[in-house]
Order: C-alpha cells, then sequence, then structure tokens
C-alpha cells in the first residue's frame, strides 16, 4: 500500500499476521462470551467501498477511536467507559486477551465497543478517510531481531493509513517499553509529515497504564509515551 500526504489510497496490504492468536485453553465462561457476546460485537470488512466506522454502533457516537492490539483490553475498556459518547474499535487477535475484553464488556456493560478479530492493517485501509477521532498502539510486539523489525506495526505504511483515516488534530498515541523500538519509533514518527508532537509530561489524565506497562516498570523498564497530533490538511489535500 502506498498512500500520499494528501490522503490517496492505493490498495490495501496483504494479510500477514505474526505472533499467537492461542495462549491456554479458554475456561468455560471464556468460551461461552465467545460464542453468544462476540458475535454481537465483531464486524467484518466491506467487500466494496470505504468503512464508515459510525454505522458500526447502533448510537449516535461523537467520535470513532482506534485500539490497535488492545492486549487484555483493560484501557479499551476505560476509555469506552470514561467516554461512552465514543465508538471505541479494538483489534486483536490473540484469544485470552479477547476473552478478557469481552468479560469487562459485559459485566459493565459497554455498548461503545466492537471487535475486529484479524489483521489491524486490514482495517485501517479500509476506513474512509477523516474518520478516526484517536487512535492508540500500545506497547505492540517489539520484535527485538534484526530480521524480525519488517513485523513491528509501527511503520511508514501503518503512518500512512492513519494519516489517512484521522481526523484533523486526532490524537495518535503509542507506548512501548523496549528501548531499541521507541528509537524506531521516534524516527518514524519524526520523519512523517503529517504527525506533529504532542507533549506527554505530564502524562495526559486519560492514558493509565496498562497491566502489562505497571509489570515492565516492575521489572525496571521504563515506558517510553509518544502522542502526537494529525497536522491540519491543507485545502487542496
Amino acid at each position: 500500500m502506498t498512500t500520499s500526504a494528501t490522503g490517496a489510497r492505493a490498495h490495501a496490504p496483504q494479510r500477514w499476521l505474526y505472533g499467537r492468536r492461542r495462549g491456554r485453553s479458554l475456561r468455560a465462561g471464556q468460551r461461552a462470551l465467545f460464542e453468544t457476546l462476540l458475535p454481537q460485537l465483531r464486524f467484518a470488512l466491506p467487500e466494496s467501498g470505504a468503512l464508515d466506522p459510525r454505522q458500526l454502533f447502533g448510537m449516535t457516537v461523537r467520535e470513532v477511536w482506534l485500539e490497535i492490539g488492545f492486549g487484555a483490553g483493560e484501557h479499551l475498556a476505560y476509555q469506552a467507559t470514561e467516554h461512552p459518547d465514543c465508538g471505541l474499535i479494538g483489534s486483536e487477535v490473540f484469544e485470552p486477551g479477547i476473552a478478557h475484553l469481552l468479560a469487562a464488556v459485559k459485566d459493565r456493560p459497554l455498548v461503545n465497543v466492537r471487535l475486529f478479530i484479524d489483521d489491524a492493517r486490514l482495517v485501517l485501509a479500509a476506513l474512509a478517510p477523516q474518520s478516526l477521532g484517536r487512535a492508540f498502539i500500545l506497547h505492540p510486539d517489539p520484535w527485538p531481531k534484526e530480521r524480525h523489525k519488517k513485523r513491528r506495526i509501527v511503520s511508514r505504511e501503518t503512518l500512512d493509513h492513519l494519516a489517512v483515516a484521522l481526523c484533523d488534530d486526532a490524537e495518535l498515541r503509542i507506548a512501548t517499553d523496549d528501548a531499541d523500538y521507541g528509537e524506531w519509533i521516534a524516527e518514524r514518527l519524526g520523519a512523517h509529515p503529517d504527525f506533529a508532537p504532542l507533549a506527554t509530561d505530564p502524562r495526559p489524565a486519560d492514558w493509565p497504564p496498562t497491566r502489562y506497562e505497571q509489570k515492565a516498570q516492575a521489572q525496571g523498564r521504563t515506558a517510553r509515551l509518544f502522542c502526537c497530533r494529525r497536522r491540519v490538511r491543507s485545502p487542496a489535500a
């Protein structure tokens, strides 16, 4: 996929998932949520045309936010709880994490969550231009080996897709506790013409640490936070 700074898409990326889908066997209650609740929340991409994410929700939403790789889902559930007027889309393939989020959706309950259970790059490529109000990529797999770095989700291609899908002035938040990945992210964000940095000190009040981040801190690793805004498009864009 190629994208110009003005937001014209060429073609969707090929599906190419890395990492695990399954961990420990799901408990009976978790399997039941996969059978009953997940079908109500997951969505498929349109066979043709762009995806208008507002149409995924059975309610009027002020904005739609996307979290790529939501892990155990606590951050996505927090945002959905704190911002009930926003629609939250989560993309994840790891089944235990999906099960954790489904439990939170059921218990709270949350009506403003929808799930894409596949390669996040596919939904990014399908989203209508300027259809997202915020996006999150929190602690993605760092793929530390040199030969695996091409698998990293934070790439020029991903940022190009986000530059198209995000509204003007929309926020993109990224976090990693891997020092090398932090430098990688900083280089790619700094080189992208459509994103401008925002301060993360003090940390935004509505950016709570995930359990993964807390575990990393306990092990002596400091999370590096990146927050930027989508620059306002020129009139010709």
